[in-house]
């Protein structure tokens, strides 16, 4: 019995959040927006569509020339948008989105091959327009598979960079193995060197025995004495 008490309680709570809920939200065109009415905020998105619609090419590049950047942004991304999209047909759906100190009014336009949304952005304080945006409607196919290629995209650009790390790495290795075989050869050529000096220094120390040898033995027969009668200190040679 306290068990069905519960459960009762808790559907009876339930229903009133509901209709609280259903009682705050109001219909959209009969609030204010801080002066304008839905209907004024509406006729003002259609007036820039059916402007945009019959604006001549002399027109969009005066709007271009003319320095502000909400006109300039909306006209570039207008002709951006409108490019084949075929024929306008009708004026589709219209909301009204207020968060925090932002209100967007954005405006459907049907074409034959394409919708696209108009969007006002107003800072909702002053009631003066931030930005003016022209996005086209995909389909949720469309969305799919441009989210799958954005996906590919992205695994792959991971994959390039982990395989140019990888070579990054593999480089250093290459260029340590070049320099210690480098090291290891200059190293093989000093001691060629060194070993060639001392090769070169030992031949000139045993020619300077023979001369000595040669000189003593000069000496001794020309003076009539024995080599060991004296001694070569020295040789000086003369270049």
């Amino acid at each position: 019995m306290i068990m069905k008490k519960k459960i009762w309680l808790i559907i009876c709570m339930c229903l009133c959040l509901i209709g609280l809920t259903a009682c705050e939200k109001a219909d959209p065109t009969t609030v204010d927006y801080n002066g304008y009415t839905y209907d004024q905020l509406q006729t003002a998105c259609q007036n820039t569509v059916q402007q945009l619609e019959q604006m001549s090419a002399e027109q969009a590049e005066q709007y271009l020339k003319s320095g502000d950047d909400i006109t300039v942004g909306m006209v570039s991304s207008w002709q951006e948008a409108r490019t084949d999209l075929g024929a306008f047909e009708s004026f589709g759906d219209f909301t009204i989105t207020k968060a925090g100190k932002t209100l967007t009014a954005a405006q459907t336009v049907n074409y034959k091959e394409r919708s696209l949304i108009l969007t006002y952005v107003f800072n909702y304080n002053t009631m003066e327009v931030d930005g003016v945006t022209v996005d086209l409607v995909y389909t949720t196919g469309e969305k799919m598979q441009k989210a799958g290629m954005n996906t590919l995209i992205g695994i792959v650009t991971v994959f390039c960079v982990l395989i140019l790390i990888s070579l990054i790495i593999y480089a250093f290795r290459i260029i340590y193995v070049l320099e210690r075989r480098h090291t290891h050869e200059k190293n093989r050529e000093e001691a060629k060197a060194r070993v060639v000096e001392q090769i070169v220094e030992r031949e000139e120390q045993q020619d300077d025995l023979e001369l000595v040898a040669v000189i003593a033995a000069a000496i001794a027969a020309a003076t009539g004495t024995s080599t060991d009668d004296f001694v070569v200190r020295s040789i000086k040679r003369r270049r």
